[in-house]
């Protein structure tokens, strides 16, 4: 039985976090109901998809010297980044470098994502 928009979004957006490097790649109840509530204020996925790339291209560009961060454990990690592009999106070629130079590290993130919510 195919799943109904909202859930395929919330389905979505909780693989994309699964295959997020440097996630623990465990979803939480608490995930879930942000997904759904991602859902319900008609975030665009391919919103989220980029706070998720670029968490981690922030999270790569450190400095080879600093202390290895820990696993990311939620999905709330991300919230701020998600609300920081939807006050102020992010400019399409400058993900389109992100999704080149993190191909390989984060290929679930590399592929555009253009999602219309019915």
């Amino acid at each position: 039985m195919p799943l109904s928009p909202d859930a395929g979004y919330v389905e979505q957006v909780l693989a994309l976090y699964r295959r997020t490097p440097s996630t623990s790649g465990h979803v939480r109840r608490a995930d879930r109901r942000l997904a759904a509530g991602l859902c319900s204020r008609r975030v665009p996925l391919a919103t989220v998809q980029a706070a998720l790339l670029l968490a981690t291209a922030r999270r790569t560009s450190r400095s080879i010297n600093a202390h290895p961060l820990a696993a990311i454990a939620t999905l709330h990690y991300f919230l701020p980044v998600i609300e920081e592009l939807l006050a102020t999106p992010a400019d399409h070629d400058y993900l389109d470098y992100l999704r080149l130079r993190l191909a390989a590290l984060a290929p679930a993130l590399a592929a555009p994502i253009h999602h219309q919510f019915p």
